[in-house]
């Protein structure tokens, strides 16, 4: 059976470029379809959930991963996958992927090339909306190389000011500035060198951030399946996302709807996407970008309208029609469970997950890709997994939310459960504010919830849930057991007599079971140098020697900008460390002479560990940031 024999194609074998949770979501769809899920995997991947769910899992060439483009098409080939599927990240929007999938005679679930080329990047993004009539947020629609382009800019329409690398996405490239200082130091424009091109944009504190969740077929048939709120965001990426988007003013859907239209009809758009806006409190509306590719937060458009949109991507892909789109029914929200730390300024947290339970009953849809055992490193996205809640209405989505919350339980890392339960308690995002919107803003998590859940903050009775000890498992007492085994490359299992392959094999029962052995990080990966993340400022960790700079947090060192010997001034760049996706730039504290570095550029430090060490006498006495 195929996607749709009346199609222009068919599509029967569909490879899926990804891993994690959303390789997981792809190959349910495409078994439902009745056509065969193809995944390739890395050795750290060989026990994930989704290696193990899939039709056929083949092993990647050693040394290559998930951004390897040549050998992911050369495995499609190899198998005979007549699709590819790229989920989010990795190799989704990179246009000249998509062109070779193409040109290898292998349909490309996405936009065309072309059109992946003008919305990915954000400058020919904005004389897109432009010349679409649709108005972007204030700024330069044109590169900006120095902090001269900054501070005139500012002289005309204020601060805060946001930098954005034209080929970040998921916040990731964004520079926050507020003064003519901050312009003239920052170490935006020298992290940017070779990597893409910045571009100024007004920087709205007080907005909503709202988009529409888009799809076009061949014959240029357009609908929004639903809009959706994305407000809730920390440094830039979401945390929190709900469908419909709640209380927006009078007209401001069908605002959303026209421009959303006109955008995709600009590009000739041919696929799922998703339009990204901020609305002020005064009702301007404001195109931010085009995600070409299917977004985290899919499921709750899918929730409220019983739409499948992975289906929905590969249907278009094989030249079929958009079909039916019903109107949104009832509410939904998504609460993204990511390790970190809300007691800490949602520093990043590390670790071995040792216990997991996630919430059942009505109205609850889990997307995870991660399980018992699995090691958390600073190398991928913080995202564990998605709770996505439903209800008629948002007030029983919202029961129903702080319901699946007590359920559920991590063990063994910090994960933002805390976070989202005292949002679900506050006023200001359960009901309207006085104006009947939203009252909440895209600054709304960073200035107003982390201070109440900081240490020094009055308890309020939002610590993430604890439960009893787990019950021990029974006995087991099956005379046959299932392995998994790699045979050139082709990952099956086999069940055999318990015994025939020694005491020490490991075993598959009643499903996927990891075991706490396994140093595995199921989460989405980077994409080399353009996946890295906008500066973070997080508190910094002391070292017990007043004359070191510590890491504040486990990361991976990216770039040392000192040398030994070097005389440093307050505020001068010494070390740029990478954890979940985000970079944090590391400050002398105070004028100083460099002593010794400790670290290397490419190595994972742990939390405290000395990064650079000042020259005695030249004490570091001051609090530092990083």
């Amino acid at each position: 059976m195929s996607v749709d024999a009346s199609y222009n194609h068919t599509l029967s074998r569909i490879l899926i470029a990804n891993r994690g949770e959303i390789a997981l979501r792809v190959a349910r769809t495409v078994r439902d379809l009745g056509a065969t899920s193809i995944l390739p995997y890395t050795p750290e991947d060989l026990m994930s959930p989704a290696a193990e769910l899939v039709d056929e899992a083949y092993a990647l060439p050693e040394g290559s991963g998930y951004t390897d483009a040549d050998a992911i098409i050369e495995l499609a080939r190899r198998t005979g996958a007549d699709a590819i599927h790229p989920g989010y990240g990795f190799l989704s929007e990179d246009a000249d992927f998509a062109q070779a999938v193409s040109d290898a005679g292998i349909t490309w679930v996405g936009p065309a090339p072309v059109a992946m080329r003008t919305l990915g990047d954000k400058l020919s993004a904005r004389r897109a909306a432009e010349q679409a009539g649709v108005a972007p947020v204030p700024g330069i629609t044109g590169g900006v190389d120095g902090p001269e382009a900054v501070i005139a800019f500012a002289a005309t329409h204020g601060y805060p000011v946001a930098l954005k690398r034209t080929d970040g996405g998921g916040g990731r490239g964004i520079t926050v500035l507020n003064s003519d200082a901050e312009a003239s130091s920052t170490p935006a424009f020298d992290s940017a060198a070779g990597v893409g091109t910045l571009i100024l944009e007004k920087f709205v504190t007080a907005a909503r951030h709202v988009e529409t969740q888009c799809a076009r077929d061949v014959h240029g048939d357009f609908a929004v399946v639903s809009t959706r709120d994305c407000t809730l965001q920390r440094r830039n990426q979401k945390l929190l996302e709900e469908a419909p988007a709640p209380f927006l003013p009078a007209g401001v859907a069908e605002r959303l709807v026209e421009a959303s239209h006109r955008l995709l009809d600009a590009v000739d758009y041919v696929g799922v996407a998703t339009c990204e806006f901020l609305l002020a409190p005064t009702g301007e509306l404001w195109f931010l970008e085009v995600n070409p590719r299917l977004q985290v937060e899919h499921c709750v458009s899918e929730e409220v309208t019983g739409i499948d949109l992975v289906e929905m991507q590969l249907r278009i892909a094989a030249g079929g029609p958009l079909g039916d789109v019903p109107a949104p029914r009832g509410h939904s929200l998504e609460l993204r469970i990511t390790c970190e730390d809300p007691a800490q300024g949602l520093t990043p947290s590390t670790g071995t997950i040792t216990r997991l339970r996630w919430p059942a009953g009505p109205g609850i849809r889990i997307e995870s890709g991660v399980v018992a055992g699995d090691t958390v490193t600073p190398t991928f996205d913080p995202m564990l997994a998605k709770i996505v809640v439903t209800g008629a209405d948002r007030e029983q989505a919202i029961r129903r939310a702080r319901r699946a919350l007590k359920e559920t339980i991590v063990e063994g890392v910090t994960v933002c459960a805390s976070l989202h339960a005292h949002v679900l308690g506050r006023e200001e995002f359960t009901r309207p504010d006085a104006d009947g919107g939203l009252g909440v803003t895209t600054r709304w998590i960073e200035d107003a919830v982390l201070p109440a859940l900081a240490p020094s903050a009055a308890g309020d009775g939002t610590a993430a849930p604890t439960a009893a000890s787990p019950e021990p498992a029974p006995d087991d007492h099956r005379t046959r057991s299932t392995y998994v085994i790699e045979i050139n490359g082709h990952r099956l299992q086999v069940t055999v007599p318990d015994g025939i392959l020694g005491a020490h094999a490991r075993r598959l029962s009643g499903g996927y079971h990891g075991g706490g052995d396994r140093a595995q990080q199921p989460l989405r990966g980077r994409g080399g140098a353009n996946g890295r993340g906008r500066a973070t400022t997080e508190p910094g960790t002391r070292s017990s020697d007043p004359n070191a700079i510590a890491a504040p947090m486990q990361a991976i060192v990216t770039r040392i900008c000192v040398s030994p010997g070097q005389r440093v001034r307050e505020g001068d760049l010494l070390v740029v460390l990478e954890s979940m996706k985000m970079e944090n730039y590391v400050h002398a504290p105070a004028d100083a002479t460099v002593a010794d570095i400790p670290v290397s550029a490419g190595r994972t430090v742990a939390a405290g560990e000395v990064l650079v060490r000042m020259r005695a006498g030249d004490a570091v006495n001051a609090p530092q940031e990083a």
